[in-house]
């Protein structure tokens, strides 16, 4: 592979592909956090770009290295990435519904839930591994690079439009309040079982 405008016009593909999921999640944390510190925000799409370039990497390594090994393991990949999630919204959805009158604080969603959101949704993301075996270290590195770009570009578009929506609406409805949380559990339930089915068949 050439440093040519395919290189980097399909390392923009991958990225727009793999942020997908990263996106709905993104989303669903705007939608559950309207009133979110503009920090965190750049935090939550920072860790899913880290993650998103980091799953390609190690699996580049692995295709390099043990790859009789990873291809057992590959076929794990959507039913942790199902647990993962299915558990995420599950307890979104158990919380908003235990105590409509909680603490905000405990709605949002901490360092913890995030790198798990960000295992969850990127961890498919190990197969591209094979899909740049034939590139150098070098450029799988850039090609990993350019993925985050893309990836953190979309999420932060995602918790933005979250957080427009869940204040707009709430806005014009106040008996809405607290009902984002069952619509981001919900999603990130839908993100599961849609990773698991195409991971399956």
């Amino acid at each position: 592979m050439d440093w040519n405008f395919m290189f980097f016009f399909n390392s923009i593909l991958l990225g727009v592909g793999l942020a997908m999921d990263a996106f709905s999640v993104s989303l669903a944390n705007g939608l559950n956090e309207p009133e979110m510190r503009i920090n965190k925000r750049f935090g939550i799409a920072g860790v899913f770009a880290v993650f998103q370039a980091l799953m390609p990497i190690i699996g580049w390594i692995c295709v390099h290295t043990i790859v009789q090994y990873f291809k057992a393991f590959e076929k794990f990949i959507p039913w942790i990435a199902l647990i993962l999630l299915c558990y995420i919204g599950g307890k979104m959805i158990y919380d908003s519904f235990k105590g409509e009158d909680c603490d905000c604080d405990k709605k949002k969603t901490g360092i913890l839930g995030l790198l798990v959101q960000g295992v969850a949704t990127s961890i498919d993301a190990l197969s591209v591994g094979f899909t740049i075996a034939d590139y150098g270290l070098t450029m799988a590195v850039v090609c990993a690079l350019i993925i985050a770009v893309v990836t953190f570009i979309i999420c932060i578009s995602g918790v933005e439009l979250g957080r427009l929506c869940a204040t707009e609406i709430g806005k014009r409805c106040q008996s809405l309040s607290g009902k984002f949380t069952i619509i981001g559990g919900i999603i990130l339930i839908v993100i599961g079982v849609e990773i698991f089915l195409t991971g399956i068949f």
